[in-house]
């Protein structure tokens, strides 16, 4: 595999990401190059996403990794952060982008469809992300396939992003046709979350970004 056809690491957070979280990411960072960490968080206290968010901004920066955060928009300046990643690509993100102002990055979930993707680019997305990728036994079932990664890369200038179900046989299909490759859940269930990262990312080598 060619160093043209690595996809670069985009990390991100557990729901619930436990005291010790920091010094785990900070030892991902320091071990592996990460492209861009999401801090996607389940819980909705405002206290708590804003601590968290407060703490890990400055592990990412502290390394030049941006950090961006899933859903609250209005939190992005106000803690300094990169950018947001939306889980709802219908949002209206030309207004989005109006507020958060060009440098800020903006990433949208596409779901499967090529639809949803082009629209979310037309509309001034960074990037999009396309997925689950593999089947599990959540959701309606539904993969994004292969050759939707295949004929955006082809086609579509904005960058692709591969999450959900990514496995280490997905690893090895998806490196050739996606620009990124997003991991976390697949690694923070494991005891130690660095050797399943590496693990997962073996068919890409040790030139792996």
């Amino acid at each position: 595999m060619t160093e043209q056809e690595q996809p670069q690491i985009y990390l991100i957070s557990p729901p619930q990401p436990d005291e010790g979280f920091g010094e785990t990411l900070a030892s991902i960072l320091d071990a592996r190059p990460i492209a861009c960490f999401r801090l996607a968080l389940a819980e909705n206290d405002e206290d708590l996403v804003l601590r968290a968010a407060d703490a890990l901004r400055e592990i990412c920066h502290a390394r030049d990794v941006p950090i961006v955060i899933e859903r609250h928009t209005l939190l992005v300046e106000r803690l300094g952060l990169d950018g947001v990643h939306l889980p709802d690509a219908s949002v209206k993100l030309r207004d989005l982008r109006k507020d958060l102002g060009e440098d800020a990055i903006i990433g949208a979930f596409c779901g499967t469809t090529r639809h949803t993707g082009m629209t979310a680019a037309e509309a001034g997305a960074d990037y999009v992300s396309f997925g689950p990728v593999s089947a599990g036994v959540l959701g309606d079932g539904n993969i994004a396939p292969l050759d939707l990664f295949e004929w955006w890369s082809e086609m579509i200038e904005v960058p692709v992003v591969a999450e959900g179900g990514i496995t280490v046989e997905m690893v090895e299909k998806l490196a050739p046709i996606t620009d990124f490759l997003a991991v976390g859940g697949e690694i923070w269930r494991q005891d130690d979350p660095l050797k399943a990262l590496a693990d997962l990312l073996a068919p890409l080598g040790g030139a792996a970004v």
